[in-house]
């Protein structure tokens, strides 16, 4: 049996793929993943004013004074930034702003309520960041595409498995908007970057870092252990890591 629903939150859609049979301990685990991303939002939202992390921002709280799940994910941000040279940043156009880290971190975490409560066959999305549980039937696994940047509705590749985090970071819906923190200049190189991991709280901040590091992403990705890469540059040209083709079919995007 399949069980789905769809959850406008974070000022994107998060879509729950749930293959079990339906009973009160999945519904209640399905209605907990969805408030806890509605919680999520509260704390983190740039958007709200009076989000704690909104006021952390402005310097009007401590991060003592904030709820311990800001101060876990600035912590774990903190680590991201050191981990990529500085290409993952806390402070993004100057401002505060852990949104790079928050949806992947937001999404795992739901991801565990759904398998804690029995339901291990299943898949979250919010808004392209997928995690991947179980296989969604015995012997299948699941494929998750992944769009050409450059091509409205063309996909580039498609990547199957099961137990899998990935994210994409690109230029389809909001162009060249994020900046190499570096030079302060949008990061142009790269049109799409897709990373294939296991934690899609670091590999939704990774693939952020990767794409603003440009044409040094590919060497990067390939020194970081269990983490692919798929690109389409600007120019439409692809690459890829080396391990990438276990997770994936690659379409002709040239």
């Amino acid at each position: 049996m399949t069980i789905r629903h769809v959850e406008h939150v974070m000022g994107t859609v998060f879509s729950f793929d749930v293959r079990h049979e339906a009973s009160e301990r999945i519904t209640s685990a399905i209605e907990e993943a969805v408030a806890w991303l509605h919680h999520v939002d509260a704390l983190f939202s740039t958007y709200r004013p009076g989000s704690p992390i909104s006021r952390l921002g402005r310097g009007e709280i401590a991060p003592e004074g904030c709820p311990p799940e800001i101060v876990r994910v600035l912590a774990r941000c903190a680590q991201v930034e050191r981990d990529t040279g500085g290409y993952f940043t806390l402070m993004p156009g100057g401002r505060l702003d852990p949104s790079a880290l928050v949806k992947g971190w937001a999404i795992e975490h739901a991801s565990a309520l759904l398998a804690a409560a029995g339901a291990r066959r299943h898949s979250v999305n919010g808004g392209g960041d997928v995690r991947l549980g179980a296989s969604p039937e015995p012997g299948r696994p699941w494929r998750v595409g992944i769009a050409h940047p450059l091509r409205p509705g063309a996909l580039a590749a498609v990547v199957s498995g099961t137990g899998l985090a990935v994210a994409t970071s690109g230029t389809a819906e909001r162009g060249h908007h994020i900046v190499d923190p570096h030079t302060g200049a949008p990061a142009t190189a790269l049109a799409s970057l897709t990373l294939v991991g296991y934690d899609l709280a670091t590999v939704d901040a990774y693939a952020t870092a990767a794409f603003a590091m440009g044409s040094a992403a590919r060497e990067w990705v390939e020194e970081q252990d269990e983490l692919e890469a798929f690109a389409v540059t600007s120019s439409g040209t692809v690459w890829r890591t080396s391990g990438f083709q276990v997770h994936a079919q690659v379409y002709d995007a040239t």
